[in-house]
């Protein structure tokens, strides 16, 4: 089974993937992943994608879609494809096609986790971790048992990202927006579209994507 998972950052989307790669032997194929393993690597397309991220430029369609065409070689027929930050664009929508079909693959689902903006930011801004061993917690939802002490390990030093404010958090919602709208009609055309609450508790969303897959 193949599918393209989609919501903004803050949404649970790699959460999600991470319990189908292990419930359901899936394989998460994140584009920003496979840029920086391509990168590494001593291959031709490596080398390109160095020097164009070296040089600041965006990575063009075509060697995004190489990196999926041999990613997808590489794993076995029997396991299922997770996309994440891929299509972007209608045109990536359409190469898609043709690189699952290239592989004896179709895509099966694609599954928007939907999300509440104002939920979302408050889900995002009010969160911190345990500067020594990273347990996560929550200015309103999880706060530690003892005021400035980790329940884990202890540790009284406590950090939260520097992107973490509703300024960022708004600004990757529209552009969230902006990328994903031009591919949804596509696909919706097809009727293999479903929503799932974003904001649910992650057993419920887990349980949800369940039920879609099987």
């Amino acid at each position: 089974m193949n599918i393209i998972l989609l919501g903004p950052p803050g949404a649970g989307k790699g959460t999600q993937a991470a319990n189908l790669e292990a419930k359901h032997g899936m394989l998460q194929l994140s584009t920003g992943d496979m840029l920086r393993e391509t990168r590494k690597a001593d291959t031709e397309l490596g080398r390109q994608v160095a020097d164009v991220m070296d040089s600041g430029q965006l990575v063009s369609d075509e060697i995004v879609s190489a990196m999926i065409d041999a990613k997808l070689a590489s794993m076995p027929e029997t396991t299922g494809a997770i996309f994440d930050g891929y299509p972007r664009t209608e045109a990536q929508a359409l190469s898609l096609d043709d690189i699952l079909a290239k592989h004896g693959r179709s895509l099966d689902h694609v599954i928007e986790l939907s999300v509440d903006e104002d939920a979302l930011v408050d889900r995002i801004t009010g969160r911190f971790t345990c500067g020594n061993c990273g347990t996560g917690y929550h200015d309103r939802h999880k706060q530690p048992a003892k005021d400035g002490v980790c329940d884990k390990c202890g540790s009284t030093e406590f950090k939260r990202r520097a992107d973490d404010n509703e300024e960022t958090v708004r600004q990757r919602m529209q552009e969230y927006r902006g990328k994903t709208a031009p591919i949804l009609p596509i696909y919706e055309a097809r009727g293999i579209v479903t929503r799932v609450d974003g904001m649910d508790s992650i057993e419920t969303v887990t349980a949800a994507l369940d039920a879609i897959l099987t």
